[in-house]
């Protein structure tokens, strides 16, 4: 595939069943897990720091990932992490973070440096996360820089599942 691209001789890695649409990229140290989804236009660049995704994530259409390079203020830079079971909405930007497992990233979020949401996490649409920030997990999380709202209600809960579960079997039918 044209949209799977080595950069320093370091060529992404693609688990089983994955549907990464034609129309978005993967460059570099980035290894997706099993049965994921990468949708339109989305941009993976894991050329200055990794990018590790795990299974059954999908990233929506129009979503940026990048990283940071290791520098004088960021000894280690800012790698990409993003667990299992996580959906990302259109039109985020992943920066240089940590996503933990079965969190809903709403759209047009965007998740700066060493921020950290932790497990079963949901972000609504257009949130910031700034840099370093934590988000407790069970919690949803809104606004500009993102606030603890309140503790999910079972169904929302549920629909952290749900959502990935969905895109799993969508990207079934893409492929």
């Amino acid at each position: 595939m044209d949209n799977l691209r080595a950069y320093k001789g370091i060529s992404p890695k693609i688990g089983d069943g994955c549907f990464i649409d034609p129309m978005s990229v993967v460059i570099g140290d980035v290894v997706i897990g099993r049965d994921c989804s990468i949708w339109p236009m989305v941009s993976i660049r894991g050329d200055v720091h990794r990018i590790r995704i795990g299974d059954r994530t999908n990233i929506q259409d129009g979503s940026v990932l990048h990283v940071t390079h290791r520098h004088p203020d960021a000894p280690d830079g800012f790698p990409l992490n993003i667990g299992n079971d996580v959906t990302v909405g259109h039109n985020v930007t992943l920066h240089g973070c940590t996503i933990d497992n079965r969190c809903l990233v709403g759209m047009g979020s965007t998740i700066l440096d060493g921020a950290v949401l932790e497990e079963g996490v949901l972000l609504g649409a257009g949130s910031l996360v700034p840099p370093g920030k934590t988000l407790e997990g069970g919690y949803l999380w809104v606004g500009s820089p993102a606030k603890k709202i309140r503790p999910l209600n079972e169904k929302e809960q549920n629909w952290l599942s749900y959502s990935a579960g969905h895109y799993s079997r969508l990207k079934d039918e893409y492929l």
